[in-house]
Order: C-alpha cells, then structure tokens, then sequence
C-alpha cells in the first residue's frame, strides 16, 4: 500500500497576521514635531537657529542615528590597563557609533558654540540642539557637557585658555590617544570627588606639589585618588587637589608635554545601571603633572562655573528625557486600540498622556527660559535668576524623570520592556542626572546658600513670578503661600526640600501661564498649585482639555 506524504512546505502554516501595533518611532523630524520647543526657541531669542533646528532635528531623527544610541549602549565601553608586553596604557574601547554620536555633538557644536560663536540666543540654540540630540542618546552627552563647561573655568587662566581654547572649541572631533599637542581639537573632562568625600570635597585628600613655582599657571605633580571620573579617554580634566593654601583646581592632560603618558591610572570602569555608553572610571594620579588654574586655594571657587554649567546641561538631559518617553508613549496609544477605541481616545489614557506631557512641556519650558539667563549675563536680573533657579531646576526636573519613564513605560506595555524598546535604555537613565553633579539634598542646600548670601535672588525669583500675576487665581493664592515659606526662618534647611519643590513648580506655572497653551497652562495650575495636589500621574482633576494637550504634544504630525 503505498501512502502519500505533504510535502515539507505544506506543513508551513501562517498563524496570524500580525496587526494592532505601532510601527518604530523613526524617520521623523523631532524638531518640527514639537510645537512648545518651537515656540520656546522664537520666544527665548534663537528664531535666527529655524532653519538650522529643522535640519538637526531631522537628522536626529532618522532611524540610523537612532539605532546609533542602540548600538552604543549594547557594545559598552571596555578597559584595557596593559598593552600585550606589559606597558601602561589606560585605554578604553568604545563601539564605533559611541564615536559616531559624539562627532554628530562636536560638529555641530554642542560641545562649544555658546562660546565660539557668540551672540543673542546662542544659550537658546544651544539648548535646543542638545535637547535634541541627547533623546537620541543620554550617555555621551557627558564628555560633550564637561568640554562645553570647561570654558568658564579655564578663563580664569588665560595663559592655559589661550592655549587649549581653541582646541576646546574646534568643531572636530579626534578620539586619537595621542598628546593634545598633536591635536587641533580636544575634549575636557573633571575629576572632583573621592572616596572619603563624595559631594564634601573639602575631605578630599589628592595633594599637589609644585615642581618649580608655586601659584596660579604654575606646574604641580598630583598624588591621590578620585572616586568618580566620566569619560577617561578625554584629552584633560579639571582636577581639585590640596596644596599649602588649601584646595585648588589644576588641568591635568593625559599625556605629558614631553609625549610621555601621565601616570593617570584607571583602576576600574563603574559598573552603572544607567548610562552605559559612557566610561566611568576610579582613577590614581600617581605624580601627574598639571597646572593650577586660578588662584591657589580657591579651587571650589574656579571650578563652581564648570559644576553650575554641568547642572544646567543635567537639566536639559532629564528634560530631553522626558520629551521622548511622551512622545513615545503617545505615540503607541495613538496605534494600539483596546476595548473598541484607540487607546490615546479613551478618557483615562488620556488624563496620563495629558499629565506626561505637560510635566514633559513644562520642564522644557523651564530650562529654555533659563538658557535665556544664560546668554544674557550682563544683566544683573538673568544673572542672579540663573542663580538660584539653576539649582531649582536641577533638582526638581532630574528628581521628576524617573516617575515620569517608568509612567510612559506602562502605558506601552510588555513591548517598553523588550531592550529593543528605547524605554528601558531611557528608564535606567532617568535616576542619573538627578545624582550627577550634586543630588538633591545638595541642590536644595545650595537654594539657600544662594538665598543666605545674595538675598536679593529671591527678590529676583519672586519678580519673575510677579510677570504672572493676575492670569491665574491659583497662582497668585499659591505664590502668597510661597512668600509666607521665608517668613518663617525656623528649620529652614529641614524644609529645603518641600521649599524648593514649591519654588519649582511656582516658577514652571508663571512660565507655561505666559506662554503655554491655555489647555496646558489650565492643566497644570489645576494639578500642580492645589495643596492637594495628586502625587502620581494620571490623576488630573475634570474639566481640562486632555485631547488639545495630548494632540499638541503628539509627533504624528512630523512623520
């Protein structure tokens, strides 16, 4: 009996068809699909940056910059402390698109052009950019962030700036582990903090001894230790040490005038849960040679410039971080239906999309008014409003991101969990601005050192808040309750955080009042002001426009 058998391809059944899920997030231009930056960039001074935005954001946007930030955080960097014969090397390993990102940054200057290039809105510009680029990939920003905040410290040794500025600020980018005297561009990292210390760097205990003269621009050789070092491979750092007269600020290159190494030592890389495409190191200085910049023991003082221009820039990070984990989130319930209706149309997924996204609109909106300080510093006004609301902003939009991701995670389900998802990278980023350069406690306490030592910041905070008055009740009722926070001087530093909280929000409602939507601005004096306000997202109060915000914060339009 003879039995006929399928043949193999007929056992190959198709099971489904696969429907009901969004396409990738890509080929968009992130520029154009964000109307509040838009709007931020005209109205902060940088509308001369449209054309240029339009094309960054487009290139940002493409799927092979996209897949860059992927590639770079799945191929992390890797130590190698000998070469095969034994010799000191102290070399990291990065993927090729590690390198690729940071050439996008240099070239385009965000590294530098606030200072290159100055003029009215070059903060604004600036800021836009980076905000930009950074949804792409956090890690690498970095070295970009220390290289920009160097210069305000260098130029308090114009002898070293004149020689290592232009470097600075060359829009190229030379990853070549070779001495900076062979090189037409160079990036600069820092070296602060230590075992012992942490964020108290008075403990540290790194010494510096003069070779020849002491005092500022003169070369000392450092013996100690630092606990915390991003991105080793940099051409230099900004390194606080102890001499006679106490703790001082040296540049210490990684190679020796003589094009013999420094003996800067890399102990080990930071295993982090976060930030993975970029190096942290432990480090030894073991007779390094640097020179002092700036006056000698008044190193805190030379190198606060650099620290205050890296919390702005943790800022600018957590908000960019907030912008794509919105966009993503509305993005899949704008493609995903459940129940009989898209997601992004039912009432309560529309209440969470709203309130991510006017925590999104509003820390944006917060950071480029402060990037308008910041170009103006001439003006005494800007100048003490940077201040003291640099410090504000650092804590509270870094401590508001990690919510905020794990929030636009959930909507998108078991899919933002895959690591072929962008949100679990921009999850384990979400804690790390918030702890980079001072965490929150040191911010607050910073709030009122500032206050402490320049009273009239808060006269300058208060007259910003002032530019709202009378456009919302809420408002005016919350900023009355806020003046009545300094008449009580009691536990003031156990309050600092509660404080500070209130000054932040105070600050983002004057703002989005102004210059917002109607939608957003009603939404987030209704959420934010009340003294019950709700503590997690997605629990906005009835009556607001939830659809209008949604829509406004909504990519589609760009694609």
């Amino acid at each position: 009996m003879t039995h006929k058998y399928p043949r193999a391809d007929q056992f190959v059944a198709s099971t489904h068809q696969v429907e009901n899920q969004p396409t990738a997030l890509e080929n968009y231009n992130l520029y154009l699909a964000d109307k509040a930056l838009r709007k931020a960039v005209e109205r902060e001074g940088a509308s001369w940056a449209y054309s240029d935005l339009i094309a960054f954001g487009e290139l940002a946007g493409k799927a092979d910059s996209i897949e860059q930030g992927f590639q770079a955080n799945k191929y992390q960097p890797e130590l190698r402390t000998h070469d095969r014969y034994g010799h000191r090397i102290d070399l990291i390993d990065f993927h090729p698109t590690y390198h690729q990102l940071m050439s996008t940054a240099i070239e385009h200057g965000l590294h530098a052009s606030p200072w290159s290039e100055p003029k009215l809105g070059a903060h604004v510009a600036r800021a836009a950019k980076y905000y930009l680029h950074t949804q792409v990939e956090a890690s690498h920003g970095c070295p970009i962030t220390m290289t920009f905040a160097s210069i305000p410290a260098l130029r308090h040794q114009p002898d070293l700036f004149k020689e290592w500025g232009p470097k600075i600020t060359a829009r190229q980018y030379d990853p070549r582990n070779i001495p900076h005297t062979e090189k037409s561009a160079v990036t600069i990292g820092m070296a602060m903090t230590e075992k012992q210390g942490g964020s108290d760097v008075r403990l540290n205990s790194t010494r510096a001894y003069p070779i020849d003269k002491e005092g500022s621009g003169q070369t000392y050789e450092l013996v100690g230790h630092k606990w915390f070092v991003s991105a080793p491979m940099c051409d230099a750092f900004l390194v606080l040490a102890q001499t006679a007269s106490g703790l001082s600020c040296f540049l210490v290159p990684r190679w020796r005038p003589d094009g013999s190494k420094n003996p800067i030592q890399i102990q080990q890389l930071k295993q982090k849960m976060g930030n993975a495409a970029n190096a942290s190191s432990e480090t030894e200085l073991r007779g390094a040679l640097g020179w002092m910049v700036g006056q000698e023991g008044k190193g805190v003082r030379t190198i606060i410039e650099m620290v205050a221009t890296t919390r702005y820039d943790c800022m600018i990070g957590s908000s960019s971080g907030m912008r794509q984990a919105v966009v993503q989130a509305i993005h899949h319930a704008s493609h995903r239906e459940a129940f009989g209706a898209k997601l992004s149309e039912q009432p309560l997924m529309q209440n969470l999309l709203a309130d991510l996204a006017i925590e999104s609109e509003a820390a944006m909106t917060y950071m480029m008014r402060i990037a308008r300080a910041m170009d103006n510093q001439d003006d005494e006004h800007e100048k003490l409003l940077s201040r003291i609301a640099t410090p504000i902003g650092k804590y509270w939009i870094c401590k508001r991101t990690p919510n905020h991701a794990y929030e636009a995670m959930e909507v998108i389900g078991g899919s933002g969990v895959m690591e072929n998802h962008i949100m679990p990278r921009l999850f384990r980023e979400s804690p790390v601005n918030a702890i980079w350069e001072g965490s929150g406690n040191i911010q607050c306490i910073d709030v009122l050192r500032a206050i402490e030592k320049q009273p009239e910041v808060l006269d300058v905070y208060f007259a910003e808040l002032q530019r709202a008055q009378g456009a919302d009740k809420r408002l005016d009722q919350f900023i009355m309750r806020l003046k009545s926070e300094f008449t009580d001087r009691n536990m003031l530093q156990y309050r600092a955080r509660s404080i500070t909280d209130n000054m932040a929000v105070g600050l983002q409602a004057a703002l989005l009042v102004q210059h917002a939507s109607t939608d957003v601005a009603d939404a987030f004096c209704a959420s934010r002001l009340a003294a019950n306000a709700g503590l997690n997202y997605g629990t906005l109060p009835t009556g607001l426009n939830c659809a209008a915000i949604v829509e406004r914060a909504s990519p589609a339009d760009a694609q």
